[in-house]
């Protein structure tokens, strides 16, 4: 298991060659530090903050685009608020021509909840997902709609009180996954297969049936908070990961 320690974000950090970065960062940080990340906002991004109808929704969304600028700031040793992002057409942010100075950042942002994970590198696109656990009344369904028969399959022969975390284990995966191509949900989930089982590495098995195109990407489990699992994923082996959980 990759482990999370607590670290202050620094400028600036060093991001190596080789090396993938994940950031834990809790959305509900002390009052002044929430009042900090909103001040790193650019005005499209505080607009968007001010469409959300429920207050805690305005500051999950400040807090975790406050954390990604801060982040990437550090990374590249410019100004937080002095970032811009293009989108791609299913909604990926990437940092606009110019402010990457420092190189190629690849990064995905994603939250669950009170909790957001951040992941970082120089080498190719990179996927991040995170989710609470929680019960679900319809996980059954949501399985036979989304998953491969193959994993609905395996999801089912587990005892009913592991299927909750294999079905977040086997959605995060594939949530990565989607997220790395910058295509979300907008591309079929059965068309891949991963691993789901409690004592299975996180891997992909198959990609539209083939092996070999699968084990071209590299998946891994995350758990980096009680009750969250998470997933990255990255089209690149040998990769160092390290994480960090912010500490505000």
């Amino acid at each position: 298991m990759i482990p999370f320690p607590p670290r202050a974000a620094g400028a600036p950090l060093a991001l190596p060659a080789g090396e993938l970065h994940l950031w834990a960062a809790p959305l509900d940080p002390p009052a002044e530090r929430i009042e900090e990340l909103r001040a790193l906002l650019a005005p499209d991004e505080r607009a968007r903050v001010e469409r959300f109808r429920f207050e805690v929704h305005r500051r999950r969304f400040a807090v975790g685009r406050g954390v990604l600028r801060a982040l990437l700031g550090a990374y590249l040793d410019v100004p937080p608020e002095r970032l811009a992002f293009t989108y791609g057409e299913r909604g990926k942010p990437d940092l606009a021509p110019g402010s990457a100075a420092a190189g190629p950042l690849h990064f995905n942002l994603s939250h669950s909840h009170e909790l957001a994970l951040l992941a970082v590198t120089r080498e190719r696109e990179v996927g991040a997902d995170v989710e609470q656990l929680r019960p679900l009344d319809d996980l059954e369904k949501i399985a036979e709609r989304f998953f491969s028969a193959a994993e609905h399959a395996q999801l089912m022969a587990l005892p009913e009180a592991e299927r909750v975390a294999a079905f977040f284990r086997c959605w995060t995966r594939k949530e990565a996954y989607l997220k790395a191509l910058g295509v979300g949900l907008a591309a079929p989930l059965d068309a891949f297969v991963v691993t789901l089982g409690p004592q299975e590495p996180a891997r992909m098995l198959t990609l539209e049936g083939d092996a070999e195109r699968a084990a071209r990407w590299a998946l891994a489990h995350l758990e980096p908070a009680p009750r969250y699992f998470g997933a990255v994923a990255v089209e690149a082996a040998g990769l160092a990961v390290r994480a960090w959980t912010l500490a505000f």
